[in-house]
């Protein structure tokens, strides 16, 4: 083990050391989850990953549940309107994230037959998705061999590997050749660790009080063998909501989405007193395409 950031070099006897421990505690622990399930097939898969993005588990299941019972394959939330998908996506957060689906769906609806490809170039050229996301979706669903970089699993890595508590606030190429090398040789191994990693890290290895009595590689952890030091370098990015822009926008969304028909101005206008932040807020809906604007001051949720 090394105490570098920037390596990326480990020995075979190494990744294979943690392979096996965490593979086999992922499957005496692992959360039984919808997306986990055989017939939530690949869409199931793709769902979850857009609204796991910064996103709780315990948020998603519920909107989760109600999305592929509504939509259960991407043509027929391609057949229904952006807004919809906006109106469905409730209080997750981040909604630009239900237009990317929906995005999604149209281009899988257009260029494959209605069927999630299982190609990761495929994935990676549909709209809305990332690198991560087309990883995710080949691995989770198809059982590929591919690098699934989350912030758990980088967490994971950064600890057990480099030694350090926490991984840079961007994933770096070193991560990328780190989790490449770290991948197991056959397919179904390698999809299997990437599920096992990421659940470590949502379970045991956490941002805050990581449960290291639990850690199937707690003796292998080269951040708890070295007396676990406390991070240093750029500050870990924090989260704010209240007062910000995000909560502007979604105070306006809430009632845009909870209305029959489209909404006066004077209605949003009520929802945040100061006029100069709320207008930002409504133009940046709009920008974003999550807001359509009317004649004569009236909002709707986008039909196209």
């Amino acid at each position: 083990m090394t105490s570098t950031t920037e390596t990326s070099h480990v020995d075979s006897a190494t990744a294979t050391a943690l392979h096996s421990p965490v593979i086999s505690w992922f499957d005496a622990n692992a959360r039984d989850l919808p997306w986990r399930r055989p017939e939530a097939g690949a869409w199931g898969v793709m769902v979850s990953e857009f609204m796991l993005q910064q996103t709780p588990v315990a948020r998603v299941l519920p909107v989760y549940e109600q999305w592929l019972a509504r939509w259960p394959r991407p043509a027929d939330l391609a057949a229904d309107a952006p807004g919809e998908a906006v109106r469905a996506w409730g209080r997750l957060g981040y909604p630009r994230r239900a237009l990317r689906l929906h995005g999604a769906a149209q281009a899988i609806t257009e260029r494959h037959g209605g069927d999630v490809p299982s190609e990761h170039s495929q994935l990676l050229a549909l709209p809305g998705i990332g690198e991560y996301t087309a990883a995710a979706v080949a691995s989770f669903a198809h059982g590929q061999r591919h690098a699934v970089l989350d912030t758990n699993v980088r967490r994971v890595f950064a600890r057990t590997v480099t030694g350090v508590e926490y991984p840079p606030n961007a994933t770096t190429a070193a991560e990328r050749r780190l989790a490449r090398a770290l991948l197991p040789d056959d397919d179904a191994t390698a999809a299997r660790w990437a599920a096992a990693s990421m659940e470590l890290g949502a379970l045991v290895c956490t941002a805050k009080n990581p449960d290291c009595g639990s850690c199937p590689v707690a003796g292998q952890c080269a951040w708890r063998l070295a007396g676990k030091p406390a991070h240093v370098g750029p500050a870990r990015r924090g989260q704010t909501y209240a007062g910000t822009d995000r909560q502007v926008r979604g105070k306006l969304l809430a009632v845009l989405r909870d209305a029959a028909s489209p909404v006066p101005q004077s209605e949003l206008d009520a929802v945040w007193h100061e006029p100069v932040q709320r207008a930002r807020a409504l133009d940046g809906l709009v920008a974003d395409g999550l807001v359509e604007p009317l004649a004569d001051g009236v909002y709707r949720l986008p039909l196209t």
